[in-house]
């Protein structure tokens, strides 16, 4: 049976299927509106470096053919085969999207959906009406993406503009017009020959019923067996002589983007993510081809002569220019780290509340409402027993609500029904939908025989805050951390309090400060994260 997603729902690929060669549906419509729907490969910084991997109605597969563009069947107004063992490694993200070619808004699109087919049948499918959106003339409705290993994320963010201003998002140029390329066939071993009798292709779609059905099942790759659409209205939705493509430079292939500065004060290799969450602070954009990228605030750019003052850019003077490496990044995504220290949150997305410390709150934009969210009698009697007691606030609305507290490092750790133990201290914000209670940590060698922290588990995102940057160790039998560095471990972990303090060393005076520790065993796999700081 599939899965039907809301917006902002992400999975594995592997828990929808054991296969990596799938199809991928989109069905969207409206009263007298076309769409382009196109599919972007993108590579660690989210950007079309390559722009082969722009797979549209003029260029219908990428090189390797891991990507390939079907054609209108069963229903679908576009369709793609995807093998993800054969993406090459230096693509991250396969974002699909749809905009509206000519005049018209997402508003008057009708019921829609983006689905996934694996095997001869439908494993996931996302459904999304005119209603969510306003004045978007494109949209971008699902992703996957790499993160350790391929997932599916129903995206549903509408986006302003149309196809050019979603190529320029991906870091494209549009091109000069050119007459439209033929519509190239879809590979003939997926179409079995017209009212064949075979059985589909092991990669295939599902076959159609023999009785019409609404929504029908995706065919074998090529063509349904159901009758087709007459490809007429095809041809006329992409007959207009103007192609939105990346720009490449006269000599050949775009060069990879110049590496993002080094932070202040660390040596000039752009930092690495660490397995914990994501980074803390999102890497540098690459500037466009043909532009120097942005020096960070308290350094000299490269080239630039001295004497020159800091924050004027290299190319002239002005207030847009100056602010232009500050802007607001915007990546689809339900949370998206704006800078080290700033955490924003879509709450359109998912459809789901954001518990966040009570003032965490610096800005947001839509229409967001704050409410006071209550222990009840019982919790507040536990958090204060305990020390894990948590001031929130519930925030729910349509808009994006930006977080941030004394300047901690945020760092937005996404569960898929595992579960994380957090110090009630170290928690910024989190998913309504995540379960979390308060965890007893056993142990006779500090006053009261056990400490205490939080526990989360299920689907959706916690925003851990942390002193300067953490790390990341494995679990062994000899893993010991200072309770009081310690920010969080993984909740299969066994954790003991292990004490030094003997009777013998008391009787001397001074004692060396480490007395209490934890120490962690657990099966690989399994992780502790400690920051730079005692609190």
């Amino acid at each position: 049976m599939a899965r039907e997603f809301q917006r902002g729902h992400k999975a594995k690929i592997s828990d929808l299927t054991p296969g990596t060669d799938l199809y991928v549906g989109v069905q969207i419509s409206g009263p007298g509106l076309t769409f382009d729907i196109s599919c972007f490969g993108l590579d660690a910084n989210e950007q079309l470096s390559d722009d082969r991997y722009f797979i549209f109605f003029n260029q219908p597969k990428s090189p390797e053919e891991s990507i390939q563009l079907l054609g209108a069947q069963a229903g679908d107004t576009e369709s793609f085969r995807v093998t993800l063992d054969r993406i090459p490694a230096n693509i991250h993200k396969l974002s699909f999207t749809a905009t509206i070619d000519g005049a018209g808004q997402m508003s008057q699109v009708g019921p829609g959906y983006i689905r996934i087919v694996a095997g001869g049948e439908e494993v996931v499918r996302y459904a999304f009406t005119g209603s969510e959106f306003t004045t978007e003339r494109a949209v971008m409705l699902g992703d996957f993406y790499l993160k350790d290993v391929w997932r599916f994320a129903a995206v549903g963010q509408g986006f302003d503009g149309g196809l050019d201003a979603l190529l320029k998002n991906f870091g494209g140029e549009v091109a000069e017009e050119a007459p439209a390329a033929p519509q190239q066939a879809a590979a003939p071993s997926f179409a079995p020959p017209p009212q064949a009798t075979a059985p589909a292709p092991s990669f295939g779609a599902p076959a159609a019923p023999q009785a019409p059905q609404v929504p029908q099942p995706a065919p074998s790759f090529g063509a349904p067996a159901a009758q087709a659409p007459a490809p007429t209205p095809q041809q006329q939705m992409h007959a207009a002589p103007t192609i939105a493509a990346p720009m490449a430079p006269m000599g050949g292939t775009v060069p990879p983007p110049a590496p993002a500065p080094a932070p202040y004060g660390q040596p000039g290799q752009p930092p690495q993510q660490p397995q914990f969450g994501q980074v803390p602070g999102q890497p540098v954009p690459a500037a466009p081809y043909g532009q120097q990228a942005p020096a960070p605030y308290g350094q000299q750019p490269p080239g630039m002569p001295q004497g020159v003052p800091q924050g004027v850019p290299q190319a002239g003077a002005g207030l847009q220019a100056a602010l232009q490496p500050y802007k607001e990044t915007a990546t689809g995504q339900r949370w998206t780290p704006q800078n080290q220290q700033l955490m924003r949150v879509d709450l359109t997305m998912g459809g789901t509340p954001v518990l966040a410390r009570q003032g965490s709150m610096v800005m947001y934009q839509g229409k967001v409402d704050f409410s006071y969210k209550g222990a009840g009698f019982a919790g507040r009697i536990v958090g204060n027993a305990t020390g894990q007691e948590m001031q929130l606030m519930r925030c729910t609305g349509r808009g994006q609500v930006f977080l941030a507290e004394d300047g901690s490092h945020l760092h937005a750790i996404e569960l898929q029904g595992d579960g994380i133990c957090v110090s009630a201290e170290s928690v910024l914000a989190f998913d309504e939908s995540l379960q979390h209670e308060v965890r007893r940590i056993e142990g006779h060698g500090i006053p009261g025989g056990a400490l205490f922290t939080m526990q989360f588990q299920g689907t959706g995102t916690v925003i851990v805050k942390t002193h300067g940057v953490p790390v990341v160790l494995p679990v062994t039998p000899t893993t010991f951390a200072d309770c009081n560095a310690i920010v969080a471990w993984s909740s299969a972990s066994q954790v003991i309090i292990s004490s030094q303090v003997r009777l013998r060393r008391n009787a001397y005076p001074g004692h060396s400060g480490e007395t209490v520790n934890l120490q962690f065993r657990g099966a690989p796999g399994n992780f502790i994260v400690v920051q730079p700081y005692e609190v």
